[in-house]
């Protein structure tokens, strides 16, 4: 059997299965031995918890922080909202993992189907942090551009991405580097979400040690060019990932700055519970190594809802149609899946 029968045969089999994005192809796991919801009393727990066990490819769990659970975490209060009582976190302690190509075969007639959407969403919106998970009773499809997290051994890394511009057909990279570098708004909201990711990074790493590895480039998507930097240190020693993921969730490049203020702004403003909005998915190894992304594009079905969730950053430069059209750029992708 080949891995495109195998993965349209866990499809249908109704087991849960994730599938996120690697660097040649994508990683499938499934055979779940433990199912994790987290909740505000047992994530401390979850996130101390030591093993035994670290040098097999599924010696890892995978899953989410919701938005919320995120902010309690750190001690923020948020304001009673409409909530739908989806799970403020879930992971998944994988005992098989399958690596995928690019290209992904599966097709269905049925309205949403969380693998054909990620199958067509892979082909017209290739993301580097793009994932999908289909369990029981919801599913989340996701084209996720942004790593919040990568940490390898006492290395650490963040890619913020802040700025974007529509594809056009008179618009290439070089152009789009020449826009968002002549661009005064793009430019300080650029240089804003740089600035706090540095910071957020500091309070875990050596001193002297957090570098731009990579300063305002341009990356390609199906329908925008991104603003792009990438920033690493190396971590003080005995730094746990709890510190690691209070100092750098919920990401700032969704957040804004001041951070703890901003968090407080928005959530007296907001009526709904953001639910896996601006949460982070990845997984952590047993081993203490971790991956994590920003949620931001992706769609949450849920009780027979869709959620479709994007983002754009606003400064004192920002213009209020401009902030809307963008955001539509950047859903246009998943909206198109239900065409």
């Amino acid at each position: 059997m080949n891995k495109q029968n195998q993965l349209a045969e866990i499809h249908h089999s109704g087991e849960p299965y994730i599938i996120y994005k690697s660097k040649k192809g994508f990683n499938l796991f499934t055979n779940f031995s433990k199912k994790i919801v987290l909740n505000n009393n047992n994530i401390k727990k979850f996130l101390e918890k030591k093993y035994k066990n670290k040098r097999k490819k599924t010696d890892l769990h995978i899953g989410f922080f919701g938005y919320e659970i995120l902010n309690n975490l750190i001690n923020i209060k948020i304001p009673k909202q409409k909530d739908i009582n989806f799970p403020k976190g879930i992971f998944y302690k994988p005992e098989k993992i399958i690596n995928l190509s690019n290209n992904l075969k599966y097709k269905t007639k049925s309205k949403i189907n969380p693998l054909d959407f990620f199958t067509r969403l892979s082909k017209t919106n290739l993301a580097p942090e793009a994932f999908m998970i289909k369990d029981n009773n919801y599913s989340i499809i996701s084209c996720s551009p942004e790593n919040l997290i990568t940490k390898n051994g006492s290395v650490i890394s963040t890619k913020p991405i802040a700025g974007t511009v529509k594809k056009t057909k008179s618009l290439n990279k070089i152009k789009a580097l020449d826009y968002f570098k002549k661009n005064i708004k793009e430019t300080k909201e650029h240089n804003m979400i740089v600035d706090m990711e540095r910071n957020d990074l500091s309070r875990v790493c050596k001193v002297g040690s957090v570098k731009l590895s990579k300063q305002k480039i341009v990356e390609e998507y199906k329908d925008l060019f991104h603003y792009v930097s990438l920033i690493k240190g190396k971590l003080k020693k005995g730094v746990k990932n709890i510190d690691i993921i209070k100092a750098m969730m919920p990401g700032g490049s969704v957040i804004g700055c001041p951070k703890i203020n901003t968090l407080n702004l928005l959530n007296k403003q907001e009526k709904e519970n953001r639910n896996i909005y601006t949460g982070s998915f990845g997984y952590i190894k047993f081993n203490g190594d971790m991956r994590f992304n920003i949620i931001i594009r992706s769609i949450l079905n849920f009780k027979n809802f869709s959620e479709i969730s994007v983002a754009s950053g606003v400064v004192v430069d920002s213009n209020s149609s401009h902030e809307f059209n963008e955001n539509f750029i950047k859903a246009k992708a998943l909206i198109d899946l239900f065409k």
